[in-house]
C-alpha cells in the first residue's frame, strides 16, 4: 500500500479516523486515514500518498508531490 495515491473521502485532520479510497486486488476500498505528521489536514476529494500501512486496514498520508499530480 505504501506509495499508492487515494482520494480523501472524509476531512482528515489531527484526532480524526476517516477514510480514503485506494485501488486495491483490481477494485477500489475504503481505509482508514491518519494523517503520517499527526498535524496535516486534507480535505474530501484531496489526492494523497500512502507513507505508511498499518494491518488491517489503516493508512497514513501526506500530501501529494507535485510530480505525481500533474500525471496524463
Amino acid at each position: 500500500m505504501t506509495g499508492k495515491v487515494g482520494r480523501v473521502t472524509g476531512r482528515i485532520g489531527s484526532g480524526t479516523v476517516t477514510e480514503v479510497m485506494l485501488r486495491y486486488l483490481g477494485g477500489t476500498m475504503a481505509f482508514h486515514a491518519h494523517p503520517f505528521d499527526k498535524a496535516s489536514v486534507f480535505a474530501v476529494g484531496d489526492e494523497v500518498l500512502v507513507i505508511y500501512f498499518e494491518p488491517t486496514q489503516t493508512v497514513y498520508v501526506d500530501e501529494l508531490p507535485d510530480v505525481p499530480r500533474h500525471r496524463e
